[in-house]
């Protein structure tokens, strides 16, 4: 699934689009989670707040 994305990525629209990994604190068991997703280049800073 990874080269499916990183290739949509790389070419045409996709390059409008970053892949974001943030690490958010469970509220249920107090662990770290990973949360993935693809948002536009513009909108990178405001997710990650």
């Amino acid at each position: 699934m990874a080269k499916k994305v990183v290739a949509t990525l790389q070419t045409g629209e996709g390059r409008t689009f970053s892949k974001v990994i943030k690490m958010v604190r469970s509220e249920k068991t107090g662990a770290y989670v990973f949360e993935e997703r693809i948002v536009p280049n513009d909108k990178v800073q405001e997710w990650l707040k």
